[in-house]
């Protein structure tokens, strides 16, 4: 069955990801794809990242015994792997192999926002943010720039984003709590394009926000629905995962080009359960992973990730 149209056509390859005996992601934080099309898979199980080659085969992983609860994730330009720790207020570098170059954050001290963390009511922990605060609380995305800069969404704890410099130090930051253009209502995920214009999926508003380098509010897109995720390819097509069961594709004006999800009322023939993260490898094969076992206790095994290969 295909999915999507036009040029942007897809056919889902069935059981991509092939795991050892025994494993699975349960949930997926983040996907990155380095200068290889090897894809490195942020998850939630006891083996944090696991790497596989574009054709779904299992390379190795690492990151055992690191996370408390592994969020965002991105390829630097020197190939490098970052990954953010929500529950643990860290950001880390690590080599493609697994070991730790670089520690954002100090370990289990959350900066001050006012937030009071309840499990039992997500919306009412979002409610208790009353300001931004510097790094960080809880944070979630993380992007890096060709000359090594580093972007981090902020955001189940903040509101805000910030900016290092390549060597860890912090630059600038912005964002507040709220609703109006260059606040924040969750910034979970963020992309910096050739352009260096910062985009972040602000899920909770349901819109995109994009800005300067320097933090200025340039244009926002709200034909989304509570987006987790948002990468550009190379041509500047904009990939959105949408925890509403759905993938979108824009151009880089933002026209609608297709979008696709779930429609069957089974949840167990359902294609999508809960979108967290989407990315393009370098010949425009879409992966979407999946948080399936928070948001409905389901332990989808292989299928928590989904390729989309291009066929059109």
């Amino acid at each position: 069955m295909p999915y999507g149209t036009g040029k942007y056509t897809y056919e889902l390859v069935e059981g991509w990801a092939k795991l050892p005996e025994g494993w699975s992601f349960f949930d997926i934080g983040g996907i990155s794809v380095d200068s290889q099309d090897r894809v490195y898979i942020l998850n939630r199980s006891e083996h944090p990242v696991m790497v596989f080659d574009r054709e779904g085969n299992f390379l190795t992983s690492w990151g055992e015994g690191l996370f408390k609860r592994a969020h965002g994730s991105c390829t630097g330009p020197d190939g490098a792997i970052w990954c953010t720790d929500d529950k643990n207020h860290t950001v880390r570098k690590f080599t493609p192999e697994g070991k730790l170059l670089m520690t954002l954050g100090s370990e289990d001290q959350p900066s001050d926002t006012g937030y009071v963390q309840e499990w039992f009511d997500f919306f009412w922990s979002l409610t208790t943010i009353t300001k931004g605060g510097p790094p960080f609380n809880r944070p979630t995305g993380v992007a890096v720039t060709p000359s090594g800069e580093i972007y981090i969404s902020d955001g189940y704890g903040n509101a805000r984003v910030h900016k290092f410099s390549a060597d860890g130090k912090l630059l600038l930051s912005w964002g507040e709590p709220g609703y109006a253009p260059g606040q924040f209502r969750l910034p979970h995920n963020i992309w910096v394009d050739h352009e260096g214009r910062v985009w972040i999926a602000d899920r909770e508003n349901s819109r995109i926000q994009i800005f300067s380098s320097q933090g200025e509010f340039l244009t926002q897109w709200e034909d989304v629905f509570r987006p987790t995720d948002v990468c550009l390819d190379d041509e500047g097509m904009v990939y959105v995962s949408e925890l509403c069961l759905r993938v979108s594709i824009f151009s880089p004006e933002g026209e609608l080009l297709t979008r696709w999800g779930t429609q069957e009322l089974d949840i167990n023939q359902a294609l999508f359960l809960a979108p967290h993260a989407i990315a393009v490898d370098s010949r425009g094969d879409i992966y979407v992973g999946e948080v399936s076992w928070t948001h409905n206790k389901i332990d989808r095994g292989s299928r928590t990730v989904q390729k989309f290969a291009r066929i059109g």
